[in-house]
């Protein structure tokens, strides 16, 4: 692992510096920037991983003395300056904090995130709305790692802003109810995780509209406890409702690429703005997408009343999935199963998305990746 070198403290006498992450004493400084400092080469090394090494030089203009300024037109300028600074390194590092939770690097996610808070509250103070973000991602982490009192604690936080707040966006208000859902799922409190849960898909629902994929998160989560209650025929429903989104989305972009497909030649007449391949799967869609349709798989192959039709479902999905993150080898080997389960159904026929999906496979070899 490649870090900055670190130098020893000597501090004068009554002068105390704090730990990037942990806010404790400080014995260390980065040897790129100069002006961050750490308890240990432990906590050093986790947050030069997470985002230092993106941001460290971005770091001396802020934490260095300000200039003697001529003028107030010129002080006011370096202060806009600075927030400008401030805003950008906070969406930076929620930014890399996001994509590490999509990779499930819940560790990693954490010191990017702890910069983003810090940097949002020197902007906006710290109870404005625009800190919720960074609350949530802190408490997701949190909850990543099993360490509930914490993950409660940043939730608490973000709860009590978006209670005081005038206004808070549907698409937060979706996230933080998903996350108190899973805390209290976690906790055992189930009763309380699908009020929270069914406040999600609600909220989702009013921000992107009922058959968008940022629904289908609640309705998961929700058929998680119901099987976890031994209630089959509600989870049942609810991962049929999950599956059917994800068809819909999965099978929307599969037709725009068949559509290129079937006509090159308008590729060439078209914008830049205006190219349909360019509407794809993000990498949060992809994590949730895998996460999801993975688990009801497993689900509907393990369960006592084979359903095949729906089984059918999820691996149309799946299939879509993968040839869309260019796993051609697993996505021929579940249309595979697709056909031979639909040869034991003549009353089954899947959607055109897959036979679109069939002939865009046979234009690829199957081992691209």
């Amino acid at each position: 692992m490649r870090t900055e070198r670190l130098v020893p403290l000597a501090l004068p006498r009554g002068q105390k510096l704090h730990c990037e992450l942990c806010l404790g004493p400080a014995t260390l400084r980065c040897g790129g920037c100069g002006v961050t400092y750490y308890c240990d080469v432990e906590h050093q090394n986790a947050d030069w991983v997470s985002v230092h090494e993106k941001i460290c030089q971005l770091l001396i203009p802020l934490r260095t003395a300000l200039p003697f300024y001529n003028s107030e037109k010129e002080r006011k300028h370096g202060q806009e300056q600075k927030i400008c600074r401030e805003k950008f390194l906070a969406e930076v590092t929620r930014t890399a904090a996001q994509n590490f939770l999509f990779e499930g690097k819940h560790e990693d996610a954490i010191p990017a995130a702890l910069h983003s808070l810090k940097f949002s509250i020197s902007v906006y103070g710290s109870n404005s709305v625009e800190l919720v973000p960074a609350y949530l991602i802190l408490a997701e982490a949190s909850l990543g790692l099993g360490h509930l009192a914490q993950g409660e604690e940043y939730l608490s936080q973000a709860h009590w802003i978006v209670l005081k707040s005038s206004y808070c966006s549907s698409a937060v208000q979706s996230n933080l109810h998903r996350n108190l859902g899973l805390l209290h799922a976690a906790k055992g409190n189930f009763e309380d995780a699908l009020y929270h849960l069914a406040n999600d898909v609600y909220f989702a629902s009013c921000a992107y509209g009922t058959n968008d994929v940022a629904v289908s998160g609640g309705h998961f989560h929700m058929a998680n406890i119901f099987v976890h209650q031994n209630v089959l025929d509600v989870a049942n429903s609810l991962y049929s409702e999950v599956v059917e989104i994800w068809l819909r989305h999965l099978g929307h972009l599969i037709d725009i690429h068949f559509q290129a497909f079937m006509n090159p030649a308008e590729l060439d007449v078209l914008s830049d703005e205006e190219e349909p391949l360019k509407e794809t799967l993000d990498e949060k869609q992809r994590a949730e997408a895998t996460q999801m349709l993975n688990a009801i798989l497993d689900f509907r192959e393990r369960s006592p009343r084979p359903q095949p039709a729906k089984l059918a479902k999820v691996l149309h999905a799946l299939a879509m999935l993968h040839y869309l993150t260019q796993d051609m080898s697993k996505a021929h080997e579940l249309v595979t199963k697709v056909q031979q389960i639909t040869q034991q159904l003549p009353k089954y026929t899947p959607d055109e998305s897959f036979y679109h999906l069939i002939k865009l496979m046979k234009s690829k070899p199957i081992y691209a990746k």
